[in-house]
């Protein structure tokens, strides 16, 4: 979907917190460590009906992020739908220990599940299994944490399938030849090195044989970040012929900065990025194609799957259904993920029919 390291007394106040989690009132751990109590060893029923005055809470990357924002919302406006108690908390910078004291705050006040789009697969993952040995489910969204830190994964789209597209867009943009650059977010950020390597694999075929990826760049989903990579790029390889920005503050500061530049017709700006945030650039000529899924099915989505894992309706297991609403009923696939679909081309032509 997305800044500065933490300061050494948030360090400190985030230890404090975990060892406050560990010893103060929670859900009593019935489970080892890394397996959800709350699902483990218990057949799932889709037909139970779900659980009402649920708590949920959203925990993003960033609070300040717009897209995150958009995905947040939509799963509290969906909790509300089922009589559940849904809130969003979370840090201001994407770093990757930054999402820990949120965690153990939110085992500390009981939640029946947590919503994480995880900065980092692997930093989380301690407290995230506390919360799952407490009885507490766990569903992460947009950015994955590792499988064996949490229920399930509501993936906006297939990875290898963004991967592949923001390659193929891009060639057609370049007309396959040239140098091209990508501006990611962080550089632990599970979806982003995920996608990366998917677009490195897509390079390797014979028809972008004419296309050079001479760097990754990181803004760390941080906008003055994000535009001050951008300027780099360009300044140390001035024949660059296009960046791609899989993240929806990387694309939009990048396209800022070449609108505004001399490199504007000159060097194509694409990636994943919202309607509304893109839109000015692509009516301007700067931007003339993009990608992205609805950020509100995504939230609505993961709050539906949170509440179906508290209510037994599902356990995480390949194979299980649940029904989401206006989503309609829903497959967990391999690794306990569920993809909502695939992404929009966004271009000219379209982008005035989206709002979001």
């Amino acid at each position: 979907m997305l800044k500065r390291p933490m300061a050494a007394v948030a360090l400190v106040a985030a230890f404090a917190l975990g060892a406050a989690a560990c010893g103060g009132t929670t859900k009593n751990s019935t489970a080892k460590d890394g397996g959800n109590a709350a699902t483990s060893g218990k057949k799932a029923d889709p037909n139970a009906p779900i659980k009402q005055n649920l708590k949920l809470a959203f925990l993003p990357k960033q609070v300040n992020n717009p897209y995150e924002t958009i995905v947040d919302n939509a799963g509290i406006a969906a909790a509300k739908g089922f009589y559940a108690q849904a809130k969003e908390v979370g840090p201001s910078d994407a770093s990757a220990s930054s999402q820990i004291s949120y965690l153990n705050t939110l085992i500390q006040q009981r939640q029946d599940a947590i919503l994480i789009a995880a900065n980092d697969p692997n930093a989380v993952c301690g407290p995230l299994k506390q919360a799952m040995s407490r009885k507490i489910a766990v569903v992460s969204y947009d950015s994955d944490a590792a499988k064996e830190c949490r229920d399930v994964f509501i993936n906006q789209a297939s990875s290898e399938e963004i991967g592949r597209s923001e390659i193929k867009v891009m060639s057609d943009l370049i007309g396959g030849k040239g140098k091209i650059a990508i501006l990611s977010a962080t550089a632990n950020a599970t979806n982003q090195n995920t996608w990366i390597s998917f677009m490195k694999e897509e390079l390797k075929k014979p028809e972008y044989s004419g296309i050079q990826l001479v760097k990754v760049a990181y803004g760390d989903d941080d906008d003055q970040k994000s535009f001050q990579q951008t300027q780099g790029l360009l300044q140390a390889y001035p024949d660059l012929k296009g960046i791609i920005a899989p993240t929806t503050v990387g694309i939009a500061a990048a396209a800022r900065y070449v609108s505004s530049s001399k490199y504007k017709g000159k060097v194509e700006v694409s990636g994943l990025g919202t309607p509304n945030q893109m839109r000015k650039f692509v009516k301007d000529g700067t931007v003339h194609k993009f990608e992205l899924w609805d950020p509100g099915n995504l939230g609505y989505l993961a709050a539906y799957a949170a509440a179906a894992l508290v209510s037994g309706q599902i356990t995480g297991a390949q194979g299980e259904t649940f029904k989401a609403g206006k989503l309609g009923s829903r497959t967990i696939g391999k690794d306990g993920e569920v993809i909502l679909g695939p992404p929009t081309v966004f271009d000219k032509n379209n982008i005035d029919n989206y709002h979001f």
